[in-house]
């Protein structure tokens, strides 16, 4: 299934969360935080600013992104977790 964003919002896919720390614990599920990296699926035309004008979004499909703990919208589409949250919301770009 495709889907499209509108306006200033962004689909992100969340990234697993680390299960084992540095010092080498394993950590089960309920010990796990909440990831806040993803990775930009889709991306909407931007936002229309107070004269009309419509503002091209900063990030781009294919993005590496970090995000509020308590961003967007969850969603379940083919067994993926994803996330639709304005652009906003994306706190940086993660260059490697």
């Amino acid at each position: 299934m495709e889907v499209k964003p509108l306006g200033d919002r962004v689909l992100v896919e969340v990234l697993d969360a680390e299960e084992i720390t540095k010092g080498g614990i394993v950590l089960p599920d309920t010990a796990k935080e909440k990831p806040q990296q993803a990775k930009v699926l889709a991306v909407g035309k931007g936002k229309v600013s107070e004269e009309g004008k419509v503002v091209p979004p900063e990030v781009k499909v294919g993005d590496m992104v970090l995000y509020g703990k308590y961003s967007g919208t969850e969603l379940k589409i083919d067994d993926r977790n994803l996330l639709m949250m304005k652009e906003e919301d994306i706190l940086g770009v993660v260059n490697k």
